[in-house]
């Protein structure tokens, strides 16, 4: 075995001292949606500082802990607070959690971030259902030994966002009364905000959305034949779109903003899985 599949069988191994948890759904949650965890029928909570060789997020305002529990009577996983490629990590470490949560039974996994609006018709507040990514700014989380305990070598990717979740989530949108757009998710390192021309090429390649996690995590899943959806908040305009220059502030207030509704979404999306 590996050093990576290792250290994945050391940190369920470290799960399961605390919890024998069994989770169909799992759930990654981006910016503003950390608390919504806590509003979950909660069974069980094990901090990441508590799993052997689990790496801990540094990112102000992601806390660091799994939550186990049910939204209505779907068993589910919920990483409350992801790690990021730039905050050092190899992305081997950046995807481990994604993988844990498969190997703690979950088949499905539901993504979301906060993201910068490369397409003009996007507005801060909007949610983007994720169609599909390019991650060629980052490192392939698959590139080293292959894990044949997770999955094949060369592993397809045409539909790495199922299209039957995507059929659930807008017609759950719709029921709700959500706007939904949808669109291609682009994933860069960060932690720096792009450059303008950087968004430029983004659109060129036909990106709508950017930010700096879930497509790693969405490629781990599929690679483990999980069923895979994501959607972005959509929390302002990328560089160049706008007048004014990014900081997280307005991030962190735009996706705080929109919670409630994108709660309300989550909680309905599990629900009909």
């Amino acid at each position: 075995m590996s050093e990576v599949y290792d250290k994945l069988k050391i940190c369920l191994e470290s799960i399961r001292e605390k919890t024998d948890f069994q989770p169909e759904t799992a759930l990654i949650l981006g910016s503003g949606l950390g608390d919504y965890a806590e509003e979950i029928d909660v069974v069980d909570t094990v901090a990441y500082t508590e799993i052997k060789g689990f790496p801990t997020s540094t990112v102000a305002g992601h806390k660091g802990r799994f939550v186990f529990g049910h939204i209505g009577k779907v068993p589910v996983v919920i990483m409350q607070g992801r790690v990021h490629y730039y905050e050092g990590y190899p992305m081997s470490d950046v995807v481990l959690p994604t993988r844990l949560m498969g190997l703690m039974g979950a088949k499905k996994l539901i993504l979301t971030n906060a993201a910068g609006g490369v397409n003009y018709d996007f507005r801060p507040g909007d949610f983007m259902l994720i169609t599909d990514h390019i991650a060629t700014g980052v490192p392939n989380p698959l590139i080293g030994a292959n894990l044949d305990e997770l999955g094949v070598r060369f592993p397809d990717m045409s539909e790495v966002y199922s299209l039957r979740l995507r059929e659930i989530i807008k017609a759950q949108a719709q029921k709700l009364g959500i706007t939904l757009q949808e669109g291609v998710y682009v994933q860069l390192t960060g932690p720096a905000y792009e450059t303008p021309a950087e968004i430029r090429m983004c659109r060129a390649w036909g990106g709508d959305a950017v930010g700096m996690s879930t497509a790693c995590e969405a490629m781990a899943a599929r690679h483990m034949g999980m069923e895979v959806c994501g959607i972005s908040c959509i929390t302002n305009l990328a560089a160049g779109m706008a007048s004014q220059p990014l900081d997280h502030k307005e991030v962190q207030e735009t996706a705080d903003r929109v919670a409630v509704q994108f709660k309300t979404l989550i909680s309905g999306i599990v629900d009909q899985l």
